[in-house]
């Protein structure tokens, strides 16, 4: 892997992981308020169409900025990014599908926890992928060059 795609990796991991183990564990801590959250989600037009476009750009930042796929947190990252794609393009265009399918799950409390386990446990090893420390022949700060920048205007 590259210096470049070893940076992107590391930075979008410092940002999913966390991310991810901390939507795990609000989730799992808040587990009897998820029918009520369901249901308000769903029970406005708004708020499906607004998610999925927050979702899509951040779906699409990922595809742009991370499309490497050589070591298991550069894999996640690009799965990550085309997942969030998908649903968010799905949630834009289909949010009943989305709710019903919500509706149908909400009682599967062992298979969600299971799934959020897993979640939680890919955001601390992206979190750890992320922040770990770097040897000593690898730096996250860019190399200084001699001459000068080029211009962009």
């Amino acid at each position: 892997m590259t210096v470049m795609s070893q940076r992107r990796t590391r930075a979008f991991a410092r940002v999913l992981g966390p991310f991810l183990t901390i939507a795990a564990i609000t989730v799992v801590v808040r587990a009897n308020d998820m029918p009520a959250i369901l249901s308000e989600f769903t029970g406005s037009a708004v708020w499906p169409w607004i998610t999925g476009a927050f979702g899509l750009l951040g779906g699409l930042t990922i595809l742009a900025f991370h499309q490497f796929w050589r070591e298991p947190a550069a894999i996640i990252v690009s799965v990550l990014g085309w997942l969030l794609t998908a649903e968010a393009i799905l949630l834009m265009a289909f949010p009943g599908v989305f709710a019903d399918l919500g509706d149908q799950m909400i009682g599967a409390v062992g298979v969600w926890r299971f799934v959020y386990a897993v979640l939680g446990l890919i955001g601390l090893y992206l979190a750890y992928a992320g922040w770990r420390p770097t040897s000593a022949g690898q730096t996250d700060t860019p190399v200084e060059s001699g001459g000068e920048m080029p211009r962009a205007a």
